[in-house]
This record gives C-alpha cells, structure tokens and sequence, in this order.
C-alpha cells in the first residue's frame, strides 16, 4: 500500500500494543516501525532496474525479517528511552506487529510480497489497489481523532480499535467484491464463448467498484474491465503476445528474471528500433484514450552482452481527464 497508509497503519498498531503506557510516542514508533519495509527502495539507487524490482517486497517484507529485526529494534529503542518502563520486550512487541501488519496488508494489493521469504512465493490477492480512500481515510481519522484523547482512557482505546476494525472491515469486503466481479467476467467469458488458459482480476485506481481482468486466450491477451454499475455486457480487447518476434530475446536470462517478476504476464514488443517490455499485471493507464499504453513497461537495451531496462513510466501530464475518464466507467457503461 501507500507510504501514508503504512503509516496509518504502523502508528494504530503501537497505540493499541504501547499506547496505554506512552501515548502518542507509541503511535511515532509505530508508524517509523510500518515504514521500515518499504525502505527497500533504497536498492534502486545501488543497483540495476531488474535487480531492485526483484528486491522490491522481499526479505523486508518477509516474517523473518519481523522476527529478526523486532528484538534488535526494540534492544536499540530501549538504550535510548531507558527511563520508561516500557522495557525491551514491550518495544520488540511493538516493532514486531509494526514491521509485520506492513506486509500483511501488502499481500492484498497487485503486487503482493514475499511474505514468506526465502521460498520464492509471491502473495498477491489482488483485492484491493495501493492507494484506496476508503481504506485509509475513515482509519486516518479514527486514529487522529484517538490522538487528541487522554493516554490509557477507554474511549481513546476505542477509538483507535474502531479505526482497525473499519479497516479490516473494508478489507475482508473487497474479497467478496472481487469474487463477485470475478464471477461476472468468468460468466461473460463463457457466454461469448471464449476460451482461456489463465484470468487475473484486479481493481481499478483507488476504488473497488471498479475490477480490469487479464485472460490468457492462446495467441492473445484479452483485457476487459466491469463496473458494478455497468448495464452493457463485458467487452475485452485482445492485445497479441506477439510471442514468436520476441522469442529469441526472451530466451535471455535478464528478460527470463523480467517475466519471473511479472508472473508470465507480458508483451515484448518493438517501437521505433527499441524493445519494450510490458508489465500487465497493473494494466493500462488512458493517458491518451485512442492509444493507453501499460503502467508498467521497461526499455530494453543491450550493453557488453548485458540486457538493461529502464523504466519508461508515462507522463501524468493530463491528471484531470485521466481522473474523470476513470470517474466515468465506474459509474457504469
């Protein structure tokens, strides 16, 4: 999820393990602990685009690291706040469900986590989208409203737990709207007949009226997407896999490493003299309606025999009709 969220998140997660005896310091701690994960960003400064991408989510993201990193964290904490009596196990305990409850709510969005790092088994439920209003705001509020209350009363404890609880509410709902939107694409898939290998549903930006579908069709890709609202029946565009002009690049270990990443969902594709490599995993983005390009593609170039990629993120110049294009198909077609 987004770096505020994680933030909401970690800071609801010390109140409720540490607020009772420090108040609104455990909330700092907890939202610096809900953080920690996500600094695996670094990587992308100390080394290549592919290496990073595969970094992105891993061993941070992992138990392991939760359970290594709890006790030095709360150890280190503690020499520097030795006059509470909070102790190093209590602040081991609050790091733990910090560093912990990050990747958790991580494994819900596209592109999931490691959670269980070594094994190479990504967890991507694909049921909510990493920037979710409805998700974070209602938790935000809850949890600055807990902050102005008095440290150890009832009523900020509440508070605090009525903001996870609506949360986690809203979360275990956006499964069952999932595999309702599942379901109906499934069911259009059947009646036009079509047939298919593979099928990833997902939500649309920050919203979860919303679903996109991936269908692996055999010599196409067919994305689709339904609306709650829609009264039309599903239509799917096929985008060609283009398999056969890509195989001998594909066959590279730094473009093999590529589709590991993105699960097998990709188009290799050529555009004036270059090679791109699209990510479908996270769908297309209607920068310009006539020709939406992929969210996620990288430029491929060969140096000394070694294949880079650079990511080639479009322009969010015209945020405004990207916004209100979206606006308008969830509101139906």
């Amino acid at each position: 999820m987004d770096s505020l969220t994680q933030v909401v998140l970690g800071a609801a997660v010390g109140e409720a393990v540490l607020g009772k005896k420090i108040g609104n310091r455990a909330m700092v701690w907890g939202a610096i602990a809900g953080t920690i994960p996500d600094l695996d960003v670094v990587a992308r400064f100390l080394t290549d685009t592919i290496t990073a991408t595969e970094m992105h989510r891993g061993f941070s993201h992992s138990i392991i690291f939760s359970v290594i990193m709890a006790p030095l964290l709360g150890w280190l904490v503690h020499q520097i706040k030795k006059r509470d009596d909070v102790g190093w196990q209590g602040w081991a305990k609050l790091f733990f469900w910090g560093l912990f409850t990050h990747p958790l709510l991580d494994a819900f969005t596209t592109w999931g986590t490691q959670l269980f790092w070594p094994f190479d088994w990504r967890l991507a439920f694909n049921n909510i989208f990493v920037i979710d209003p409805l998700y974070t705001l209602p938790f935000l509020v809850c949890l600055l409203i807990a902050a102005f209350k008095k440290k150890g009363t009832l009523s900020r404890k509440r508070i605090n737990h009525l903001g996870i609880y609506l949360s986690t509410g809203y979360l275990v709902l956006t499964l069952f709207l999932k595999w309702a939107a599942h379901t109906k694409i499934t069911k259009a898939l059947e009646e036009q007949q079509i047939t298919y290998s593979k099928i990833s549903t997902r939500p649309a930006p920050m919203n979860t009226i919303l679903w996109n579908a991936n269908i692996d069709a055999g010599e196409n890709y067919l994305i689709g997407d339904y609306s709650f609202f829609d009264s039309q029946p599903i239509t799917f565009t096929a985008y060609p896999k283009k398999r056969k002009a890509s195989e001998e690049l594909a066959s590279r270990d730094e473009v093999q490493r590529l589709i590991n990443i993105s699960e097998g969902w990709y188009i290799l594709e050529e555009e004036n003299g270059q090679w791109i490599y699209n990510d479908l995993r996270f769908g297309l983005i209607a920068i310009d309606p006539e020709h939406p390009q992929f969210v996620f593609r990288y430029v491929l170039a060969e140096k000394e025999g070694v294949i880079t990629a650079t990511e080639d993120r479009p322009e969010m110049e015209n945020t405004d009709a990207i916004f209100g294009t979206l606006w308008e198909r969830i509101k139906g077609n």
